[in-house]
C-alpha cells in the first residue's frame, strides 16, 4: 500500500450551515465515493477525517450529533476515521503516524472547504514530504465574505486560486474521470 485517499470533513455539520445553499458541489458525496471506490478497489488505504469542536454548541460541536459523515459514506471496518479540531488534518491528528506505519507516500485529497482544510491539509503533506494530489472537483466549498471589505469571493475563483497556489509546488492538480478513468 503505497497511496491513500484522505477525506476530509465531508460531514453533516456543513450541511447543517445557512451556506450550504451556495455550495460548489452539493453532489461532492458522489465524487468521494467514485474516489473510495477506485481507492478500495486498488487495494489502498482510504482515510475518514472529521472536524470537531467540543464545547462550542454549534454546528461543529459534537453534542449536537452532526461531527459525522454525510449519508452516503460508508468507512470500511478497518478504514482509520480521525477527528481534528485544527483546518489540516495531520495537526490535531496521528494521521501522518498512521500513514507512516503503512507505507504510505502518496496522498489523494478531498473533502469539504477547498481552499481551507484541504488547501491546509496538501501544503502540510508536501512539507512532510508526502506525494500530494489535489482531486479538485472531488472538493467543495462556499462563498467567502472578506473580513474587512465585504467583497465576497465566489466559489469558482476560490476553486481557482486555490489550485493556482498548489498546483506544481505543493501538489499535482487532477479530478475524478482522469483518475478513475471514467
Amino acid at each position: 500500500m503505497k497511496r491513500a485517499l484522505i477525506v476530509i470533513d465531508v460531514q453533516e455539520s456543513f450541511r447543517q450551515r445557512a451556506n450550504w445553499a451556495e455550495v460548489s458541489d452539493p453532489d461532492v458525496v458522489g465524487k468521494v465515493n467514485q474516489l473510495v471506490d477506485m481507492t478500495r478497489d486498488a487495494g489502498d488505504l482510504v482515510v475518514w477525517v472529521l472536524h470537531s469542536e467540543p464545547g462550542t454548541g454549534g454546528v461543529f460541536d459534537p453534542a449536537l450529533g452532526h461531527v459525522r459523515l454525510i449519508d452516503g459514506l460508508k468507512p470500511l471496518d478497518d478504514e482509520p476515521v480521525l477527528t481534528k479540531t485544527a483546518h489540516n488534518a495531520f495537526t490535531t491528528t496521528n494521521l501522518q503516524q498512521t500513514l507512516t506505519m503503512r507505507g504510505v507516500r502518496e496522498l489523494l485529497i478531498s473533502g469539504i472547504r477547498t481552499e481551507q482544510c484541504c488547501e491546509t491539509t496538501t501544503r502540510v503533506g508536501s512539507d512532510l514530504g508526502f506525494d500530494m494530489t489535489f482531486v479538485t472537483d472531488a472538493t467543495a466549498t462556499m462563498p467567502m465574505e472578506h473580513w474587512r471589505t465585504g467583497k465576497v469571493l465566489g466559489v469558482e475563483e476560490i476553486i481557482e486560486r486555490t489550485e493556482y497556489v498548489l498546483a506544481g509546488r505543493f501538489a499535482r492538480i487532477s479530478d475524478v474521470a482522469t483518475l478513475t478513468g471514467s
